[in-house]
């Protein structure tokens, strides 16, 4: 499909949504329960292509992965140290979590490995993940200065040596790498971050028996001799999924939404906070505990929005949300200035750039880029236009929700929701009836 038209919205969205597996914590079940030695049972698993990526990618490496159906999976693992050198060439997709994340994984491992990806992941810098590992002695080596795909790991040939990373960057997927490979190292890993970033490894870390202690935005990690893995992970769903459907019901008149099944780790609930300062009608319902994270069922309805500001203390919690909230500022009343999200340019796609010029052409001159950040002033002119997705499913879902409050977009490039919510379309026209 080379394009798709998502027509105005008239008379509200009503319904109830099952929000699809949590896509970080679905990386992480099947990457951790192939480092232990027993089955893990796995539901509520995101099936889409950046996942899929993890599990191909522990299958290359030994760990048996069994598939029950789309969202339920046994991963069985031979333990810590045994994932094996792999037949072939590793493909991350479009997936930079497997690719970062595995890269701590495997740089302490005594195989070499090699990875590529879509022409998307080939593009994106690895240097954040490549040079504090090299500090521990990983040897890792690709393009334009090891920067880039195609990316090989060498065996360091000795130990990891644990090390005090000062991070220049929030980001849960150098973090996480880092401690992955502290895992093996000798002595402790400590990472400090200028703002906590999501915290999914370290919960996830600790279902599996290993505990990290945390010192303000420090964590650190010990040397680990084995991991004891669950019986079974059941995956809650991902609020960056829900993220539209939050948008979508707070800005479209007439509508009333249910979603159920909500991850509400507090290291990712930036989007409730923001929309709530806006002006949001959200109400969290049935709040719960499920598989070590935070869940509730969340009801979402239509009202009058405002403009706010915000900046680089919230971004780890809602940087992959930034698209869908600036559409929400596109309907709010007055202007909404977001700062401290250039990390958005070495995304899938320039994301900032991308929502300037494709979100001004269905509401024209209401969006201004900055180096770091956007300023965009509500309640201007919307029309019907087509606009070009990048092949990034966050700037593709993120336009749907603004033709369905305005009037209507034709969006060029539209499978590349698959990357991480293949039933979006489909579930966006059932709210229709």
């Amino acid at each position: 499909m080379d394009s798709k038209t998502i027509e105005k919205a008239a008379t509200g969205l009503q319904g109830t949504i099952d929000i699809p597996g949590d896509k970080s914590i679905s990386h992480r079940s099947v990457m951790f329960s192939g480092l232990g030695c027993t089955p893990v049972h796995i539901t509520n698993f995101l099936h889409a292509q950046d996942c899929l990526s993890t599990a191909k990618c522990m299958e290359a490496l030994g760990a048996d992965v069994q598939f029950l159906s789309d969202t339920e999976l046994i991963v069985t693992g031979h333990g810590l140290h045994g994932l094996h050198e792999p037949d072939t060439i590793i493909d991350a997709g479009n997936s930079g979590t497997t690719l970062r994340l595995m890269m701590g994984i495997l740089a302490p491992q005594p195989f070499l490995t090699t990875f590529t990806g879509d022409a998307s992941l080939h593009k994106r810098p690895m240097a954040r993940v490549i040079k504090p590992l090299a500090r521990m002695g990983a040897q890792i080596y690709g393009r334009q200065q090891n920067q880039k795909l195609p990316i090989t790991i060498v065996p360091a040939g000795k130990k990891l040596q644990g090390m005090c990373y000062e991070s220049p960057v929030a980001s849960a997927q150098v973090k996480s790498a880092i401690l992955l490979a502290g895992m093996y190292a000798e002595g402790d890993t400590t990472v400090v971050e200028p703002f906590t970033s999501r915290d999914h490894t370290e919960r996830m870390l600790d279902a599996f028996g290993v505990h990290t202690e945390q010192d303000g935005t420090a964590v650190t990690i010990h040397p680990v001799t084995e991991f004891k893995a669950p019986e079974s992970i059941e995956v809650p769903g991902d609020i960056s999924s829900a993220a539209y459907w939050l948008v979508a019901g707070a800005i479209v008149p007439g509508s009333s939404l249910l979603l159920r099944n909500v991850g509400i780790n507090p290291t990712r609930t930036g989007i409730l906070d923001v929309l709530q300062d806006m002006g949001a009608n959200i109400e969290l319902i049935n709040e719960r505990t499920s598989g070590g994270e935070a869940a509730a069922d969340i009801r979402v309805s239509y009202g009058t929005l405002h403009g706010v500001s915000f900046g680089a203390q919230i971004m780890p919690r809602l940087i992959d949300e930034i698209p869908v909230i600036a559409v929400a500022a596109l309907f709010a009343e007055g202007d909404t200035v977001i700062t401290g999200a250039g990390e958005l340019r070495v995304k899938e796609t320039d994301r900032l750039q991308a929502i300037t010029d494709q979100f001004n052409k269905l509401a024209p001159g209401a969006i201004e880029g900055t180096e770091d950040g956007l300023v965009i002033h509500g309640g201007r002119s919307i029309q019907s236009a087509s606009a070009f997705s990048y092949d990034d499913h966050r700037i593709a879902m993120s336009l749907a929700i603004f033709g369905a409050a305005g009037e209507g977009v034709t969006i060029e490039n539209p499978d590349c929701v698959n990357i991480s919510y293949p039933t979006f379309y489909k579930t966006l026209e059932e709210l229709r009836k």
